[in-house]
């Protein structure tokens, strides 16, 4: 007999696959086969958390820092949250209007529920990072994506979201420096939308991450806002799941009560070591991962045209590049998709099809360059390879 119940329900039986996991769980595959792999597909820091930071965990694993904390962080982390925004920013930000998450996925997805009642409708760009449209979707909101091009960086822009905003329009997503482009909307453009007297929730994770513009918060052009922020990729803490909000006034009570829900509370001991990742000894490791990210970046920029795949858009944020590589695709007849996974199984370089990223994304593939140098320059040797064979 079977059980009714055992029926999966149907979003779930609808939400795409992460195809950079899929990528990933491939290439782990083939590595327990004896395979070598060069990996340019995780977006995850290819550096350890800094030293100081470990070692104030050490700490309060010693002191006992194990228990629940305040369902909005520990207050003094908040603080620091705070003045941190303020040191970078110039704004002023009241620590009881930060929510501090067991990282930006249910950060994200707090702040979708706190805003969307059924229906209701939340404009993203195209391409945009993978995983938001599950996230509103789950939340209850629709995504709705606005076409963007390399003429605006691929980042959203008045111009870009006129013919898609409607009476169910609740809020507008911005990710900058942006996944998977690698680009920084440019301050007069988050002023802009700013002006449109639309709620924007602005995706800052990588933040500090940033080679040669400078990365403006949307909080320096509206309090009315919603940011969200880690401290995965600028201190190279993926593991320890730590994320936060700084919401308006209006929503914060109501993120608190679902944040005692459905999570409780984030690590008390990740969240005793974030302090450290604020004071004045991590700052050189802060800067040498980040003098080093630009290295890397650098030797793509340099590489990728001798390896036949053009950038529409040079990244000077985050860790991505997004290269063109439609020419190969339509010559081998395979989709994004299929590209990767055939670079995968030949040439032994992970890489994340751009059709992850949505149909803006398709015929793109998007590189990573997390991964230490001399391996970023074998990958690159063997995709030249590949390419032009």
């Amino acid at each position: 007999m079977v059980i009714k119940t055992l029926k999966p329900a149907a979003r779930a039986c609808s939400m795409p696959p992460f195809m950079v996991m899929e990528v990933l769980e491939r290439a782990q595959s083939l590595e327990r086969q004896g395979i070598d792999i060069v990996h340019m597909e995780v977006g995850e820091p290819g550096f350890d958390t800094p030293l100081p930071v470990v070692e104030a965990a050490h700490l309060a694993l010693d002191k006992g820092h194990t228990h629940y904390t305040h369902s909005m962080g520990m207050p003094e982390l908040r603080a620091a949250i705070a003045r941190w925004h303020s040191r970078c920013y110039g704004t002023l930000i009241d620590p009881d209007s930060i929510v501090v998450t067991s990282g930006t996925s249910p950060a994200m997805l707090l702040a979708f529920m706190a805003i969307c009642e059924p229906g209701d409708e939340i404009i993203i760009s195209d391409p945009y990072y993978a995983c938001y449209p599950n996230l509103i979707t789950f939340a209850g909101g629709r995504p709705v994506t606005a076409s963007v091009s390399a003429e605006d960086r691929f980042q959203l822009s008045p111009r870009s979201i006129l013919g898609v905003v409607t009476e169910k329009t609740r809020a507008i997503l911005i990710n900058s420096p942006s996944n998977p482009v690698g680009s920084i909307m440019p301050p007069e453009t988050m002023k802009e939308l700013a002006e449109l007297n639309i709620l924007l929730i602005s995706d800052e994770i990588y933040h500090g991450l940033v080679y040669t513009d400078r990365a403006h918060s949307i909080r320096e052009f509206t309090a009315e806002s919603i940011v969200i922020n880690g401290f995965s990729k600028l201190f190279a803490m993926t593991g320890w799941r730590l994320g936060y909000l700084i919401l308006p006034e209006p929503l914060v009570r109501v993120v608190q009560k679902m944040q005692q829900n459905f999570f409780i509370s984030a690590c008390h001991f990740a969240q005793t070591a974030a302090l450290a990742a604020f004071e004045e000894e991590s700052s050189p490791y802060v800067q040498a991962m980040t003098l080093e990210y630009d290295r890397r970046r650098r030797l793509l920029l340099e590489r990728l045209p001798e390896v036949g795949l053009n950038l529409p858009v040079t990244p000077t944020g985050a860790f991505y590049v997004f290269a063109d590589a439609r020419p190969h695709c339509q010559a081998r007849g395979l989709s994004s998709y299929d590209l990767a996974f055939d670079i995968l199984e030949k040439a032994h370089v992970a890489v994340t099809p751009g059709s992850d990223f949505g149909p803006g994304g398709e015929g793109f593939l998007r590189l990573s360059y997390a991964a230490p140098y001399h391996r970023l320059a074998e990958g690159l040797n063997r995709l030249e390879r590949y390419l032009k064979g």
